[in-house]
């Protein structure tokens, strides 16, 4: 055959095929399969018509048939998934478990990521009685199913079922290593075992993996803390043994309310996003000590013993951005939604200073901290965090900044310098979010 008609041959076949697997789509499955057969009839080792010729003989309980065209396209192309599940399946209608979990193995080897194979392991694995084994298979195929077919409806009942049986096993396995751990742990106090009982709490499926997701400077091989306790901070005492000085400031600033200003301010012409509701509000105020890293003489002027123990912290400086001190003023029926910090180079830290009784509180990642009047709280604001005030009261913290306890002098430096860096870069106007 000449180069021009093995062309127009190539042509002509993919044409069919396009025919074919718009039939397929429509529903048209028995002219569809006519298609194919002339595809097979023009190229007998065309893998894909040979697969789909397979799937219909399959579905018409034509398990020899199915089976001459499945190896067929096997012979054609080792690594082609679809053929191998098929087979799989025509194994399984027969009772031959052996046969239709070595051909659903070639089908996850040939394509580790498709879902379909993973469902078709976890039903035989399920049906042999291998709970736990199918309940990574379930597992798998609810990570490699897109989400959005997941939400389909005529995939929810296998959804569900996969769904059911991982959280099962996770069941199962955390009781397991709890009662395997239990010896170990025994006579242990909570802060020894914590990462540990968080590792058991991952595995059962009773929290997730939490990372960070600093916006603008990352600083690699930090650990991803939500909430860091504050025993572990040796000038955290003092800071809070100035509570009762901090709180009388507060109150005289909050009788005159013309120094809170709305905390969220977009810039003209950005997008407000997850915080148009707070944008020029003072719903959310903040009564600034210092603001981008310049006193604001008046403000903090009326709060000097407030700034006095704020100074006993580690903060952080850089000329045009830090630190920043304030008031945080939240309002009855106020969320502060959901969002990431621009850099986990520092801590932000609360301390608690008009806190309602109930309905507010703060999350970082999976850790729900309820404020105590006078204990700091200190997190990583790279963790994805919200609060909220759903009380009828008004809630205040005081907020400001620390270096991350796990970085060096050195670091610290090099930090104010690229920060430094990044204004230069771009500009001191610059968004360059909460950095």
């Amino acid at each position: 055959m000449n180069t021009r008609s093995t062309e127009r041959s190539a042509e002509l076949v993919a044409a069919l095929v396009a025919e074919a697997e718009s039939l397929t789509r429509q529903g048209r499955m028995r002219e569809a399969g006519a298609m194919w057969e002339r595809v097979v009839g023009m190229d007998p080792a065309h893998a894909t018509a040979l697969t789909q010729l397979g799937g219909l003989a399959l579905a018409a309980g034509e398990l020899e048939q199915a089976q001459h065209y499945l190896e067929r396209a096997i012979a054609a192309a080792p690594r082609l998934a679809m053929a191998h599940a098929h087979l799989s399946r025509v194994h399984t209608q027969r009772g031959d478990r052996a046969a239709a979990l070595a051909a659903i193995d070639a089908a996850i080897a040939a394509d580790p990521t498709a879902w379909g194979p993973q469902l078709e392991k976890a039903r035989l694995l399920e049906a042999g009685g291998d709970h736990r084994a199918a309940a990574l298979h379930w597992g798998n195929m609810l990570t490699y199913m897109p989400e959005a077919l997941q939400r389909q409806a005529n995939v929810q009942a296998v959804v569900r079922q996969a769904q059911v049986a991982v959280q099962r096993t996770r069941d199962e396995l955390g009781a397991y290593l709890e009662d395997n751990l239990a010896p170990l742990i025994k006579g242990h106090d909570a802060r020894e075992v914590e990462r540990i009982r968080h590792s058991l709490d991952i595995l059962a499926g009773r929290r997730t993996f939490i990372t960070a997701k600093p916006l603008t400077l990352p600083i690699p091989r930090l650990p991803a803390i939500p909430i860091f306790h504050r025993e572990d901070f040796d000038w955290a005492p003092e800071v809070e043994a100035a509570f009762p000085d901090i709180l009388e400031e507060l109150h005289n600033v909050l009788g005159d309310q013309s120094g809170f200003e709305p905390y969220v301010q977009t810039p003209d012409g950005q997008p407000k996003g997850q915080f148009a509701a707070l944008d020029r509000n003072t719903d959310w105020g903040a009564y600034f000590l210092w603001k981008h890293g310049r006193r604001i003489d008046a403000q903090a002027d009326a709060c000097p013993r407030t700034e006095a123990a704020i100074a006993r912290a580690p903060q952080i400086r850089v000329p045009g951005r830090a630190p920043v001190i304030f008031f945080s003023a939240l309002r009855p029926g106020v969320h502060i939604p959901p969002h990431n910090g621009a850099t986990n180079a520092r801590l932000t830290v609360h301390l608690p200073l008009i806190i309602p009784p109930s309905d507010c509180g703060l999350r970082v990642g999976e850790e729900v901290h309820i404020w105590e009047p006078g204990r700091l709280v200190m997190f990583d604001d790279t963790i994805r965090h919200e609060a909220w005030n759903f009380s009828d009261r008004l809630r205040v913290v005081l907020i400001f900044d620390v270096w991350h306890p796990m970085l060096t002098p050195l670091e610290r430096e090099l930090v104010v310098a690229m920060t430094q860096g990044l204004m230069g870069f771009y500009g001191d106007d610059a968004d360059l979010g909460e950095l």
